[in-house]
């Protein structure tokens, strides 16, 4: 598994201008483009599946400030698991020490394993600035991170390479599954194609947060650490509405055997 540089934008990749050029079941979410993605004009590609799952700006600055305050000063690398088409990651990338100069994190790790969708969020990257200072991986963040806790001799490329000590986690999982729209509690159980056990036991040896579904069951979450050990939960709105909330989990301590 290795870092990747440019990729080129594919039939995949989009920029709609004109409503008419909308699938019609995208065209509400294109409707929203200035919330999502304010340089929207500038150049900003998508692809279709991103168009239900990207963190609307607003809300990615927010929470970025939120983990910045919440980490430890020393948790100087963060990994973003699913980039996506890299909302997340640029956020990470720009956020900085409340001088407003110093980067908040040394290296910012962005996963996708998508191609289009990589290809995406690098040309989104750059038109924000932020391009160069995120180090872009295409693969499985699972591989990634069972590698990297276990066998980092094994991940080929240095820049993709990072202490664990100094690392934390934020996740944007796919929210698939029965009854995300429609349950007044959602069991993380059924989250498709990633579900709760599955997300916490990758990333549960670092500092993680992750982002869910506004109505996820909070006793499933609460669940996941020993008792008297704290997890914050927070909802981020838009415009009044909430659109997710976001599970501040500390690390737990975890012996890896090495092979």
């Amino acid at each position: 598994m290795k870092s990747v540089k440019k990729l080129p934008l594919t039939d995949e990749c989009h920029h709609w201008t004109h409503l008419g050029e909308v699938p019609w079941d995208l065209q509400k979410y294109w409707q929203q483009r200035y919330t999502i993605f304010p340089l929207y004009d500038n150049g900003i590609y998508m692809t279709e599946d991103a168009w239900f799952g990207v963190t609307p700006e607003p809300v990615a600055i927010r929470l970025v400030n939120d983990l910045s305050t919440w980490l430890s000063p020393s948790k100087r690398i963060a990994i973003d698991t699913f980039a996506g088409v890299g909302g997340n990651a640029i956020s990470l990338a720009l956020a900085t020490e409340s001088d407003g100069l110093t980067p908040r994190f040394d290296k910012v790790v962005a996963i996708e394993l998508d191609a289009a969708t990589l290809a995406c969020a690098q040309n989104n990257a750059a038109i924000y600035g932020a391009s160069e200072k995120i180090t872009w991986v295409l693969g499985d963040s699972f591989e990634y991170l069972e590698l990297l806790t276990t066998t980092p001799e094994l991940l080929g490329d240095e820049e993709i390479r990072v202490d664990t000590a100094t690392t934390a986690i934020f996740a944007s999982p796919p929210w698939g599954g029965p009854g995300y729209r429609t349950d007044e509690v959602f069991d993380l159980n059924t989250m498709e194609p990633y579900d709760l056990a599955k997300l916490h036991e990758a990333y549960k040896s670092m500092d993680h947060a992750l982002y869910l579904p506004r109505t996820s069951d909070l006793r499933q979450i609460a669940r996941l650490v020993p008792d008297g050990v704290k997890v914050d939960v927070v909802q981020y709105c838009v415009e009044g509405a909430s659109k997710a909330m976001v599970a501040y989990i500390p690390a737990m301590v975890v012996d890896h055997p090495r092979s």
